[in-house]
Protein backbone atom coordinates (compact mmCIF):
# COMPACT_ATOMS: atom_id res chain seq x y z
CA UNK A 1 0.00 0.00 0.00
CA UNK A 2 1.58 3.11 -0.83
CA UNK A 3 1.87 5.92 2.12
CA UNK A 4 1.54 9.84 1.24
CA UNK A 5 3.71 12.49 2.87
CA UNK A 6 3.00 15.45 2.40
CA UNK A 7 5.49 18.87 3.11
CA UNK A 8 5.77 22.47 2.37
CA UNK A 9 7.84 23.84 0.09
CA UNK A 10 10.67 25.48 2.09
CA UNK A 11 10.94 26.77 5.95
CA UNK A 12 13.65 28.97 7.48
CA UNK A 13 14.54 28.43 10.96
CA UNK A 14 16.31 30.23 13.69
CA UNK A 15 16.17 33.32 15.74
CA UNK A 16 15.49 36.56 13.36
CA UNK A 17 15.26 34.78 10.27
CA UNK A 18 12.06 36.53 9.28
CA UNK A 19 14.49 39.45 8.14
CA UNK A 20 14.27 36.61 4.53
CA UNK A 21 10.86 37.68 4.15
CA UNK A 22 11.43 41.02 1.65
CA UNK A 23 13.61 38.67 -0.52
CA UNK A 24 11.24 35.88 -0.38
CA UNK A 25 8.22 37.98 -1.80
CA UNK A 26 10.02 39.73 -4.35
CA UNK A 27 11.59 36.32 -6.08
CA UNK A 28 8.22 34.89 -5.99
CA UNK A 29 6.80 37.94 -7.83
CA UNK A 30 3.97 38.66 -5.06
CA UNK A 31 3.31 42.37 -5.18
CA UNK A 32 -0.17 43.01 -2.88
CA UNK A 33 0.46 41.16 0.76
CA UNK A 34 -2.57 40.20 3.22
CA UNK A 35 -1.39 40.12 6.36
CA UNK A 36 -3.48 37.95 8.65
CA UNK A 37 -2.97 38.34 12.31
CA UNK A 38 -4.51 38.62 15.93
CA UNK A 39 -5.87 41.57 17.85
CA UNK A 40 -3.34 40.80 20.67
CA UNK A 41 -0.60 40.59 18.57
CA UNK A 42 -0.68 43.62 17.04
CA UNK A 43 -1.50 45.45 20.47
CA UNK A 44 1.46 43.99 21.99
CA UNK A 45 3.47 44.60 19.00
CA UNK A 46 4.57 41.41 17.25
CA UNK A 47 2.73 41.64 14.31
CA UNK A 48 5.24 45.00 13.60
CA UNK A 49 8.18 42.93 14.03
CA UNK A 50 7.08 41.35 10.65
CA UNK A 51 5.03 44.43 8.81
CA UNK A 52 8.16 46.78 10.22
CA UNK A 53 10.13 44.61 7.35
CA UNK A 54 7.80 45.13 5.12
CA UNK A 55 7.42 48.70 5.21
CA UNK A 56 11.26 49.10 5.40
CA UNK A 57 11.02 47.02 1.76
CA UNK A 58 8.30 49.13 0.32
CA UNK A 59 6.23 46.13 -0.16
CA UNK A 60 2.55 46.81 -0.15
CA UNK A 61 0.02 45.55 2.69
CA UNK A 62 -3.04 45.20 4.80
CA UNK A 63 -3.70 44.01 7.80
CA UNK A 64 -6.36 42.28 9.09
CA UNK A 65 -7.06 41.48 12.41
CA UNK A 66 -10.27 40.36 13.12
CA UNK A 67 -9.33 36.46 14.55
CA UNK A 68 -10.62 34.62 17.46
CA UNK A 69 -8.80 32.51 19.63
CA UNK A 70 -11.25 29.73 18.19
CA UNK A 71 -11.54 31.06 14.36
CA UNK A 72 -15.32 30.62 13.30
CA UNK A 73 -16.90 31.12 9.78
CA UNK A 74 -17.66 34.45 10.18
CA UNK A 75 -13.57 35.42 10.30
CA UNK A 76 -13.17 33.50 7.63
CA UNK A 77 -15.30 35.09 5.64
CA UNK A 78 -15.17 38.44 6.62
CA UNK A 79 -11.44 38.03 5.56
CA UNK A 80 -12.24 36.50 2.18
CA UNK A 81 -14.15 40.07 1.89
CA UNK A 82 -11.01 42.23 2.67
CA UNK A 83 -8.63 40.45 0.40
CA UNK A 84 -10.85 40.52 -2.60
CA UNK A 85 -11.14 44.23 -1.68
CA UNK A 86 -7.29 44.43 -1.16
CA UNK A 87 -6.15 42.61 -4.58
CA UNK A 88 -4.25 40.74 -2.59
CA UNK A 89 -1.75 38.26 -4.35
CA UNK A 90 -0.21 36.67 -1.50
CA UNK A 91 -1.20 36.40 2.48
CA UNK A 92 1.09 36.39 5.33
CA UNK A 93 0.02 34.73 8.42
CA UNK A 94 1.43 36.19 11.59
CA UNK A 95 -0.13 34.20 14.74
CA UNK A 96 -0.63 30.74 16.21
CA UNK A 97 -3.33 28.43 14.87
CA UNK A 98 -5.78 30.95 14.94
CA UNK A 99 -4.34 33.12 12.77
CA UNK A 100 -2.96 30.48 10.12
CA UNK A 101 -5.95 28.43 10.31
CA UNK A 102 -7.99 31.38 9.18
CA UNK A 103 -5.31 32.37 6.93
CA UNK A 104 -5.75 28.91 5.10
CA UNK A 105 -9.72 29.49 5.06
CA UNK A 106 -9.15 32.68 3.17
CA UNK A 107 -6.84 31.49 0.95
CA UNK A 108 -9.02 28.02 -0.36
CA UNK A 109 -11.97 30.46 -0.80
CA UNK A 110 -9.97 33.02 -2.44
CA UNK A 111 -9.44 30.58 -5.40
CA UNK A 112 -12.07 28.22 -5.35
CA UNK A 113 -15.34 30.66 -4.62
CA UNK A 114 -17.64 27.81 -5.07
CA UNK A 115 -16.87 26.59 -1.11
CA UNK A 116 -17.61 30.06 0.13
CA UNK A 117 -19.93 28.29 2.48
CA UNK A 118 -17.10 27.00 4.27
CA UNK A 119 -19.19 24.21 5.94
CA UNK A 120 -18.21 22.11 2.83
CA UNK A 121 -14.59 22.39 3.56
CA UNK A 122 -14.60 20.42 6.67
CA UNK A 123 -13.32 17.09 6.40
CA UNK A 124 -11.14 15.55 3.77
CA UNK A 125 -11.85 18.27 1.24
CA UNK A 126 -11.47 18.26 -2.10
CA UNK A 127 -11.26 21.11 -3.47
CA UNK A 128 -9.82 21.61 -7.39
CA UNK A 129 -7.20 24.69 -6.96
CA UNK A 130 -4.57 25.63 -4.68
CA UNK A 131 -5.07 28.13 -2.31
CA UNK A 132 -3.73 31.56 -2.49
CA UNK A 133 -0.07 31.85 -1.62
CA UNK A 134 0.67 31.75 2.28
CA UNK A 135 3.63 32.69 3.95
CA UNK A 136 3.19 31.92 7.51
CA UNK A 137 5.20 33.13 10.72
CA UNK A 138 4.01 31.19 13.43
CA UNK A 139 4.43 33.11 16.95
CA UNK A 140 4.02 30.11 18.97
CA UNK A 141 5.71 27.10 19.65
CA UNK A 142 2.46 24.51 19.24
CA UNK A 143 0.12 24.20 16.19
CA UNK A 144 2.69 23.43 13.20
CA UNK A 145 0.08 25.01 11.19
CA UNK A 146 2.70 26.32 9.22
CA UNK A 147 4.00 22.74 7.61
CA UNK A 148 0.14 21.07 8.52
CA UNK A 149 -2.60 20.30 5.72
CA UNK A 150 -5.07 20.61 8.04
CA UNK A 151 -6.89 23.84 9.48
CA UNK A 152 -9.93 24.44 12.25
CA UNK A 153 -12.95 26.72 12.08
CA UNK A 154 -15.41 26.68 14.51
CA UNK A 155 -19.14 26.66 13.12
CA UNK A 156 -20.50 28.62 15.74
CA UNK A 157 -24.14 27.88 15.14
CA UNK A 158 -23.61 24.18 15.53
CA UNK A 159 -21.32 24.83 18.57
CA UNK A 160 -18.76 22.48 16.70
CA UNK A 161 -14.84 22.53 15.45
CA UNK A 162 -14.66 21.78 11.96
CA UNK A 163 -11.34 19.94 11.35
CA UNK A 164 -10.83 20.84 7.64
CA UNK A 165 -7.56 18.23 5.14
CA UNK A 166 -6.58 19.80 2.17
CA UNK A 167 -2.81 19.77 0.95
CA UNK A 168 -4.26 22.87 -1.05
CA UNK A 169 -3.75 24.84 2.32
CA UNK A 170 -0.24 24.08 3.16
CA UNK A 171 1.61 27.52 3.35
CA UNK A 172 4.33 28.16 0.55
CA UNK A 173 6.19 29.27 3.10
CA UNK A 174 7.33 28.73 6.53
CA UNK A 175 9.69 30.91 8.61
CA UNK A 176 9.87 29.95 11.96
CA UNK A 177 11.85 32.63 13.78
CA UNK A 178 11.56 31.71 17.73
CA UNK A 179 12.24 35.25 18.21
CA UNK A 180 8.60 35.98 17.99
CA UNK A 181 7.70 33.08 20.29
CA UNK A 182 10.10 34.90 23.06
CA UNK A 183 6.94 37.46 24.61
CA UNK A 184 4.19 34.89 24.65
CA UNK A 185 2.47 34.62 28.04
CA UNK A 186 3.26 31.85 30.21
CA UNK A 187 0.21 30.42 30.73
CA UNK A 188 0.12 30.10 26.46
CA UNK A 189 3.97 29.00 25.99
CA UNK A 190 2.67 26.04 28.27
CA UNK A 191 -0.45 24.91 26.21
CA UNK A 192 0.82 25.64 22.95
CA UNK A 193 3.76 23.44 23.92
CA UNK A 194 2.01 21.02 25.97
CA UNK A 195 -0.31 21.57 22.12
CA UNK A 196 2.85 19.89 20.30
CA UNK A 197 2.94 17.56 22.95
CA UNK A 198 -0.15 16.38 22.10
CA UNK A 199 0.86 16.40 18.60
CA UNK A 200 3.45 14.22 18.49
CA UNK A 201 2.55 11.42 21.39
CA UNK A 202 -1.08 11.03 19.16
CA UNK A 203 0.90 11.05 16.24
CA UNK A 204 3.41 8.70 17.40
CA UNK A 205 0.31 6.15 18.60
CA UNK A 206 -2.09 6.62 15.91
CA UNK A 207 -3.39 3.83 13.71
CA UNK A 208 -1.75 5.10 10.36
CA UNK A 209 1.89 5.81 12.02
CA UNK A 210 4.97 4.83 9.89
CA UNK A 211 8.52 4.77 9.91
CA UNK A 212 8.92 8.61 8.13
CA UNK A 213 6.24 10.02 10.93
CA UNK A 214 7.53 7.68 13.50
CA UNK A 215 10.86 9.82 13.45
CA UNK A 216 9.85 13.18 13.65
CA UNK A 217 7.26 12.53 16.54
CA UNK A 218 10.10 10.63 18.47
CA UNK A 219 12.44 13.69 18.23
CA UNK A 220 9.69 16.17 18.76
CA UNK A 221 8.67 14.23 22.01
CA UNK A 222 12.52 13.91 23.22
CA UNK A 223 13.03 18.01 22.80
CA UNK A 224 9.40 18.80 24.25
CA UNK A 225 10.50 16.96 27.37
CA UNK A 226 14.07 18.21 27.40
CA UNK A 227 13.16 22.37 26.60
CA UNK A 228 9.32 23.21 27.80
CA UNK A 229 10.10 24.11 31.29
CA UNK A 230 13.15 26.24 30.57
CA UNK A 231 11.30 28.21 27.68
CA UNK A 232 8.24 28.57 29.58
CA UNK A 233 9.45 29.26 33.33
CA UNK A 234 12.98 30.83 32.14
CA UNK A 235 12.28 31.90 28.97
CA UNK A 236 15.58 30.21 27.87
CA UNK A 237 16.29 31.58 24.30
CA UNK A 238 17.70 28.20 23.15
CA UNK A 239 15.28 26.39 24.92
CA UNK A 240 12.08 28.45 22.89
CA UNK A 241 14.06 27.68 19.83
CA UNK A 242 13.87 23.96 20.36
CA UNK A 243 10.68 24.29 21.01
CA UNK A 244 9.79 25.82 17.60
CA UNK A 245 11.59 22.84 15.87
CA UNK A 246 9.98 20.60 17.93
CA UNK A 247 6.66 21.83 17.31
CA UNK A 248 7.08 22.00 13.15
CA UNK A 249 8.58 18.17 13.08
CA UNK A 250 5.05 16.80 15.06
CA UNK A 251 3.59 19.12 12.81
CA UNK A 252 5.51 17.17 9.74
CA UNK A 253 4.45 13.90 11.31
CA UNK A 254 0.30 14.72 12.38
CA UNK A 255 -0.30 16.12 9.22
CA UNK A 256 0.16 12.95 7.14
CA UNK A 257 -0.42 10.32 9.70
CA UNK A 258 -3.38 12.33 11.79
CA UNK A 259 -4.25 12.23 15.20
CA UNK A 260 -6.79 10.93 17.80
CA UNK A 261 -9.16 11.43 20.67
CA UNK A 262 -7.51 13.99 22.76
CA UNK A 263 -8.45 16.24 19.82
CA UNK A 264 -11.68 14.81 19.17
CA UNK A 265 -12.72 15.82 22.96
CA UNK A 266 -10.44 18.82 23.15
CA UNK A 267 -12.30 20.20 19.80
CA UNK A 268 -15.88 19.78 21.51
CA UNK A 269 -14.39 21.84 24.69
CA UNK A 270 -13.37 24.62 22.54
CA UNK A 271 -16.24 24.75 20.23
CA UNK A 272 -18.36 24.85 22.85
CA UNK A 273 -17.08 26.78 26.23
CA UNK A 274 -14.12 28.36 23.68
CA UNK A 275 -11.21 26.77 25.93
CA UNK A 276 -8.09 27.80 24.14
CA UNK A 277 -7.40 24.16 22.46
CA UNK A 278 -4.13 23.71 24.22
CA UNK A 279 -5.44 23.83 27.03
CA UNK A 280 -8.01 21.44 26.30
CA UNK A 281 -5.21 18.98 24.84
CA UNK A 282 -3.16 19.45 28.02
CA UNK A 283 -6.53 18.99 30.28
CA UNK A 284 -7.64 15.80 28.36
CA UNK A 285 -3.85 13.67 27.70
CA UNK A 286 -3.08 12.40 30.63
CA UNK A 287 -6.94 10.85 30.73
CA UNK A 288 -6.95 9.62 27.37
CA UNK A 289 -3.53 8.09 27.41
CA UNK A 290 -4.00 5.96 30.03
CA UNK A 291 -7.55 4.96 28.37
CA UNK A 292 -5.17 4.12 24.94
CA UNK A 293 -2.27 2.78 26.96
CA UNK A 294 -4.01 -0.99 27.46
CA UNK A 295 -3.67 -1.23 23.07
CA UNK A 296 -0.27 1.27 22.90
CA UNK A 297 1.62 0.45 25.80
CA UNK A 298 4.55 -1.24 23.69
CA UNK A 299 4.49 2.51 21.89
CA UNK A 300 4.84 4.27 25.53
CA UNK A 301 7.51 1.74 26.41
CA UNK A 302 9.34 3.38 23.37
CA UNK A 303 8.73 6.80 24.44
CA UNK A 304 9.95 5.99 27.84
CA UNK A 305 13.57 4.94 27.27
CA UNK A 306 14.20 7.93 24.62
CA UNK A 307 12.95 9.99 27.03
CA UNK A 308 15.29 9.26 30.24
CA UNK A 309 13.43 6.62 31.31
CA UNK A 310 15.56 3.28 30.28
CA UNK A 311 14.30 0.83 33.00
CA UNK A 312 11.13 1.24 31.28
CA UNK A 313 12.55 -1.96 28.93
CA UNK A 314 11.94 -3.97 31.97
CA UNK A 315 8.54 -2.80 33.38
CA UNK A 316 5.09 -4.17 33.09
CA UNK A 317 2.67 -3.23 31.27
CA UNK A 318 0.59 -1.64 33.66
CA UNK A 319 4.00 -0.03 34.86
CA UNK A 320 4.74 1.21 31.78
CA UNK A 321 0.74 2.80 31.46
CA UNK A 322 1.13 4.64 34.87
CA UNK A 323 4.78 5.15 34.39
CA UNK A 324 4.16 7.62 30.69
CA UNK A 325 0.72 9.04 32.58
CA UNK A 326 3.06 10.03 35.31
CA UNK A 327 5.35 11.58 33.20
CA UNK A 328 3.03 13.86 31.38
CA UNK A 329 1.29 15.02 34.59
CA UNK A 330 4.53 16.14 35.88
CA UNK A 331 5.17 18.00 32.88
CA UNK A 332 2.00 19.57 32.91
CA UNK A 333 2.39 20.47 36.69
CA UNK A 334 5.94 22.20 36.10
CA UNK A 335 4.53 24.36 33.06
CA UNK A 336 1.54 25.34 35.69
CA UNK A 337 -1.17 23.77 33.59
CA UNK A 338 -3.20 22.01 36.40
CA UNK A 339 -6.46 22.30 35.07
CA UNK A 340 -9.66 20.18 34.67
CA UNK A 341 -12.47 19.66 32.46
CA UNK A 342 -14.51 21.48 35.26
CA UNK A 343 -12.87 24.53 35.00
CA UNK A 344 -13.55 24.66 31.35
CA UNK A 345 -17.59 25.23 32.61
CA UNK A 346 -18.48 21.88 31.90
CA UNK A 347 -21.46 20.52 34.10
CA UNK A 348 -21.71 16.78 34.00
CA UNK A 349 -25.32 17.13 32.23
CA UNK A 350 -23.25 18.49 29.05
CA UNK A 351 -21.38 15.03 29.13
CA UNK A 352 -23.92 13.71 26.77
CA UNK A 353 -23.57 16.25 24.09
CA UNK A 354 -20.17 16.59 24.18
CA UNK A 355 -19.78 12.34 23.54
CA UNK A 356 -22.09 12.82 20.63
CA UNK A 357 -20.26 15.73 18.99
CA UNK A 358 -16.69 14.05 19.85
CA UNK A 359 -18.24 10.79 17.94
CA UNK A 360 -18.39 12.97 14.38
CA UNK A 361 -14.75 14.47 14.76
CA UNK A 362 -12.80 13.67 12.20
CA UNK A 363 -9.65 13.05 14.60
CA UNK A 364 -11.32 9.63 16.00
CA UNK A 365 -10.84 7.04 13.47
CA UNK A 366 -7.23 7.66 13.99
CA UNK A 367 -7.18 6.45 17.52
CA UNK A 368 -5.36 3.12 18.13
CA UNK A 369 -8.39 2.17 20.65
CA UNK A 370 -11.85 1.96 19.41
CA UNK A 371 -13.61 4.29 21.29
CA UNK A 372 -17.57 4.44 21.57
CA UNK A 373 -19.95 7.15 22.86
CA UNK A 374 -20.53 5.68 26.14
CA UNK A 375 -15.94 6.00 26.92
CA UNK A 376 -16.11 9.47 25.56
CA UNK A 377 -18.57 10.36 28.91
CA UNK A 378 -16.64 8.24 31.07
CA UNK A 379 -13.73 9.34 29.74
CA UNK A 380 -14.61 13.39 30.08
CA UNK A 381 -16.11 12.33 33.49
CA UNK A 382 -12.58 11.21 34.85
CA UNK A 383 -11.08 14.33 33.40
CA UNK A 384 -13.51 16.24 35.47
Amino acid sequence: MAERFVLNETSYFGRGCREILPEEINNRGYKKIFVVTDKSLLECGVTDKVTSILSNAGIEYTVYSNVKPNPTIKNVLDGVDKCREFGADCIVAVGGGSAIDTAKGISIIMTNPDRDDVVSLCGVSNTKNKGLPIIALPTTHGTAAEVTINYVITNENEQVKMVCVDPHDIPVLAIVDSELMESLPKMTAASTGLDALTHAVEGYITKAHNTMSDMFHMRAIELIFENLPAAVNDKDPKAIENMALAQYMAGMGFSNVGLGIVHSMAHQLGAVYDTPHGIANAILLPTVMRFNGEVSWERFREILIHIGRPDAANLSKQDIINTFVWKISELSKSVGVTMTVKDTGCKEEDLEMLADKAMEDACRPGNPRETTKEDFIRLYREAM
